[in-house]
């Protein structure tokens, strides 16, 4: 089933705003939240994350009603890909080498800003090719 395509990308402002902060701060246990966030919707899909929890239960009943939906596998997908961004973000922060904890998160924020201000989704994006380049494949 579909979503309303307005959710992933009301999850990316979210995560955008927490990556900034999280590149501003240093703050390593707000990446670890965002990780748990990126955790939670590659796994259970970016309905069941925190943010499109939060998206459907308190900004979705406010708008009207969705004009254009998407399939959840490539923003599902998306999630994986923060996730490891995030994860190596955290290991940076925490462990070393500092730098890397930068740049991972750098990276994830570039991302998240281009999907919730131009909604261009690079996580679905290398979902898409992948499955072209699979489809050709067979």
């Amino acid at each position: 089933m579909d979503i309303d395509a307005r959710g992933p990308r009301f999850g990316a402002a979210v995560t955008t705003v927490v990556l900034a902060v999280v590149l501003v701060t240093g703050n390593a246990w707000l990446l670890a939240w965002q990780t748990l966030a990126f955790l939670l919707g590659a796994a259970g899909g970016v309905t069941r994350s925190p943010y499109g929890l939060l998206f459907a239960k308190a900004v979705r009943p406010r708008l009207g009603p969705p004009t254009a939906f998407e399939p959840p596998e490539p923003p599902r997908f998306a999630q994986a890909v923060g996730l490891v961004f995030a994860g190596l973000g955290l290991v940076g922060y925490s462990l070393g080498p500092g730098w890397l904890g930068l740049a991972a998160t750098g990276a994830a924020l570039a991302a998240a800003f281009l999907n919730a201000v131009f909604g261009y989704c690079l996580g679905c994006e290398m979902y898409l090719l992948m499955r072209r380049v699979t489809v050709r494949a067979e």
